[in-house]
């Protein structure tokens, strides 16, 4: 299923349009919250096209990633207080708020442990930053270490890919579009392992 391929190729679209960095900061910002495709696929080509102004995008990127980042937080605790009376009458709030206490409990007790998984989780292109950002909203993981989190991960990878870019030019561009599928399906198995590792660790 090339759902990732598609998305990836009316990105790049956006990529070459006169208003690309309004795009970027979009796609960036939407990302955190709701959007499956990576802001990489629009960085990569912008990149490509400026080389001297690869750090200035991968910039821009990270600001927009970060505001949205706070966006899924904001809807991950709100929706989930909206939806109580929802999940009551079907039943489900009684078990899903013993999940949340245990979450809560784990993180109080092992937090390093909880944010070194956000900032990992961060790193991971494709899905897991909406996951990330809902599930640390409803939780309840204080907002500065949560942004810190998401600084560190999502930075390396931007700040990587300017390197990269200015580096190695269209060789790392070329590999990022022939992957794009493997990495997409790849983040989230990623993130899945990680959840799994830090539930049944701690």
């Amino acid at each position: 299923m090339r759902l990732f391929g598609k998305l990836y190729e009316r990105a790049l679209g956006w990529a070459r349009h006169r208003h690309a960095e309004r795009y970027l900061a979009l796609l960036s910002f939407v990302e955190a919250f709701i959007f499956p495709v990576m802001p990489e696929v629009m960085l990569a080509p912008m990149m490509l096209a400026r080389r001297e102004r690869a750090f200035r995008y991968a910039n821009i990127s990270l600001l927009f990633s970060l505001l949205g980042s706070l966006v899924g937080y904001a809807l991950g605790h709100y929706a989930f207080e909206a939806l109580r009376p929802v999940l009551d009458s079907l039943h489900l709030l009684a078990p899903i708020n013993t999940g949340v206490e245990n979450l809560r409990e784990k993180m109080s007790a092992h937090w390093l442990a909880l944010l070194l998984v956000l900032a990992l989780a961060a790193l991971q292109p494709v899905v897991p930053m909406k996951f990330v950002t809902w599930a640390s909203g409803i939780v309840g993981v204080p907002v500065i270490p949560f942004l810190v989190c998401m600084l560190v991960g999502r930075g390396k990878r931007v700040w990587l890919l300017a390197i990269l870019i200015r580096l190695f030019g269209e060789r790392a561009e070329r590999m990022l579009h022939k992957h794009i599928e493997w990495i997409g399906w790849l983040a989230i198995v990623v993130l899945i392992g990680l959840g799994v590792w830090w539930y049944m660790a701690h």
